[in-house]
């Protein structure tokens, strides 16, 4: 009998255990902090020397981030079927927390997939293309579409043919309203950076 309860209690105890592995599994790595040796996923280029909000990916396969130059470009990673699916975490610069434009900050990181996303305003990206900028706050991210244009929407709802480039037959044909859409161009944004 007492080794029944003792197995009893063993079984139990691994079971907790198990349940703890799975909580802390599900947490996210926490950002990693922004600095000189982060290098651009597409362009090779130091991450620090371009304007604009910043992303960083986690892949469980990988020990250090994968770096972007733009939020746009790690928003593209999610979608390019070329990429590692792997992914732990997508952070991007809090714009709602950045000091400005030209210095978004090295470690005011937002969970990609809660951000609020300002696409289509007049600020451009690390490499002068259009940019998805990211806010933590949503009114902030409201007040940024208001003084320079754009929509504020979620991670989810951001369209692929804004991220990846979208041909001019694309564009033109959406706004005749004939709502016919072509295949995304290749990604010409996302690789240039």
């Amino acid at each position: 009998m007492r080794k029944i309860i003792l197995l009893a209690a063993f079984a139990g105890a691994v079971a907790l255990a198990g349940c703890n592995d799975q909580k802390t599994a599900e947490a996210p790595p926490p950002p990693v902090e922004l600095t000189a040796a982060a290098i651009g996923h597409y362009c090779g280029m130091n991450v620090l020397e371009h304007t604009g909000p910043k992303g960083q990916i986690i892949l469980a396969s990988r020990k250090e981030p994968v770096w972007f130059s733009s939020a746009r470009d790690a928003i593209s990673f999610t979608m390019l079927p070329e990429e590692p699916k792997d992914i732990s975490a997508i952070y991007v610069s809090d714009m709602a927390k950045a000091p400005n434009w030209d210095e978004p900050g090295t470690s005011n990181w937002v969970d990609a997939r809660k951000a609020f996303f300002v696409i289509g305003s007049r600020m451009k990206g690390g490499m002068g293309a259009d940019e998805a900028v990211p806010f933590s706050d949503k009114n902030a991210a409201e007040t940024f579409a208001t003084e320079n244009g754009g929509r504020v929407m979620a991670f989810a709802d951001v369209p692929k043919d804004y991220v990846l480039g979208a041909t001019a037959e694309t564009t033109s044909s959406v706004e005749d309203g004939h709502g016919g859409h072509a295949a995304p161009a290749a990604p010409k944004d996302a690789h240039a950076h």
